[in-house]
């Protein structure tokens, strides 16, 4: 059961996470989302997000690569110290 359940809280994340990218998308239409912070780490995301994208997107082509940060959780860190 509680499978289940853990799989109906992703499905549920990932369309959320789908329907508030897909206003940026639908407005900017950007080449590339990167995600960051400790849910981008969850593959799940990247494997069912393409799928969700096609509730919200009003084009019929959509070439938006949603992909995980290169540095991990650092990159903040990283940015901060580049600018100091």
């Amino acid at each position: 059961m509680k499978k289940e359940q853990a799989k109906v809280a992703f499905d549920q994340y990932v369309d959320h996470l789908a329907r508030g990218l897909s206003l940026v998308c639908n407005i900017l239409d950007p080449d590339i989302i990167v995600l960051g912070g400790g849910m981008s780490n969850i593959s799940y995301i990247y494997e069912n997000i393409d799928e969700a994208f096609k509730k919200y997107i009003f084009s019929d082509t959509f070439d938006t690569k949603v992909v995980k940060n290169y540095h991990g959780d650092s990159s903040g860190v990283r940015g901060a110290a580049w600018l100091s």
